[in-house]
């Protein structure tokens, strides 16, 4: 029995998906507020997660996860008037991405394969490394954003997730490639 690939989004598809909800974001701030770009950022990320699930027929966890947090939180923001709870969502987020992947590693689980839907190929040490070091970089990005909504303007905030957060995301995973390629796992030829 065979088991059937699940259809993968184009990477500049998945992109925009992933980074479409934050630049509107970013864009209805800029124009009307934080709560008028909490509500376009709820529905954003609902309809990139919609968008996602028509292509492939499958949920991506981290989306997910991703959207349940923000629908909670941007809902919260909204019916209390208070900056606060969107301001919050990425520190929850990040804090709960690096304790899962940490709690895998725990129980002797490299769970960033699944999260990364196998994208790469890696030994079970790569994996374990790899796990380790997205989980410390998620904790550190928990931190940081603690540090920036605490002490800063709303504005400042949201330019720090679009203009900070994104491209230190970008460069982390840059930095990877080393230990993708140190780990990575020939595939046989078909």
């Amino acid at each position: 029995m065979t088991a059937t690939a699940k259809p993968q989004l184009n990477p500049a598809l998945k992109l925009a998906l992933d980074l479409g909800p934050l630049v509107l974001f970013f864009f209805a701030n800029s124009r009307y507020g934080i709560f008028a770009a909490t509500a376009t950022f709820m529905v954003a990320v609902l309809a990139a997660l919609a968008a996602s699930y028509a292509l492939t027929r499958h949920l991506p966890i981290m989306p997910v996860v991703t959207a349940i947090i923000v629908v909670v939180f941007g809902g919260l923001t909204l019916f209390l008037h208070d900056a606060t709870f969107i301001k919050v969502k990425p520190t929850i987020i990040y804090a709960l991405f690096g304790a899962i992947l940490l709690g895998g590693l725990f129980f002797n689980k490299a769970l960033l394969g699944v999260v990364l839907d196998s994208m790469f190929q890696l030994t079970e040490e790569g994996w374990r490394k790899l796990t380790l070091r997205w989980a410390l970089f998620f904790f550190a990005l928990a931190v940081l954003n603690e540090i920036v909504w605490r002490n800063t303007s709303t504005n400042v905030w949201v330019d720090f997730k679009v203009f900070g957060v994104v491209p230190l995301t970008f460069i982390f995973g840059a930095l990877q490639v080393p230990l993708l390629k140190k780990y990575g796992v020939e595939q046989p030829a078909e």
